[in-house]
């Protein structure tokens, strides 16, 4: 059995998700031609469909943020060039399970992400202390893997917590950022403020949901955009 075989399935949901080129680049903080690059020469393909309608999973989005950051000069040191870091990624995600580690559970007395990454692309898991994969461990010159990520004038959001009432949950309609405790997504909110551009009258649409919630969803989806 390898390791992901060996994952549970809200872990294994991070290989799946189900984002297009233009929806990974908005959620990655990569530029979008970038991420079509990465695909065609292999640096970064898209492990859900890697042909015709290309489709890149939630995992996929960590490794395009990872080696983007590495092929970017840090603290004097010339630019990285990386080949794909998706059997770091998939390590670090089965580090997480051996942990009891879920990272999507809101009841998680730290919210922020325990992932970073350093420039050599190992992958650490943050928590008391800071053990890196293969058991060493680093503390200086780090990347908040799943934190909002910004890369020349782009930004990408928190891929876990994109705003305060707001989640992105591998697994949970297909990996879409959504209104906490809901299926429903930013999507759908903005969908419904470019029809009725009144969002109390949104929010009235679905009771237990407040209008501010629905202020975020809208926000979330036209910094994506941008």
């Amino acid at each position: 059995m390898n390791d992901r075989q060996a994952l549970s399935a809200r872990v294994k949901a991070a290989f799946e998700g189900c984002y297009e080129g233009p929806r990974a680049a908005a959620l990655s903080g990569v530029p979008v031609s970038t991420v079509y690059l990465w695909a065609r020469t292999g640096i970064v393909r898209p492990s859900v469909s890697p042909t015709k309608v290309k489709l890149w999973s939630y995992a996929d989005l960590m490794a395009l943020r990872i080696v983007y950051w590495l092929r970017h000069p840090k603290q004097g040191r010339g630019i990285e060039i990386a080949a794909s870091p998706m059997p770091q990624v998939r390590r670090a995600l089965a580090e997480l399970e051996r942990l009891g580690l879920d990272i999507w559970d809101d009841g998680r007395r730290h919210p922020d992400s325990p992932l970073r990454v350093d420039s050599s692309a190992s992958i650490f898991v943050v928590g008391d202390d800071v053990t890196r994969i293969d058991g060493q461990q680093s503390l200086a010159g780090m990347l908040d893997l799943l934190g909002p990520f910004e890369s020349d004038r782009r930004r990408g959001p928190d891929l876990v917590r994109p705003r305060p009432n707001l989640r992105i949950i591998p697994g949970k309609v297909s990996g879409e950022p959504h209104l906490a405790g809901s299926r429903i997504t930013t999507q759908v909110a903005a969908a419904l403020h470019r029809n009725v551009a009144d969002v109390e009258k949104i929010a009235a649409l679905y009771p237990g949901f407040d209008a501010s919630i629905f202020e975020e969803a809208i926000e979330l989806e036209f910094s994506l955009a941008a």
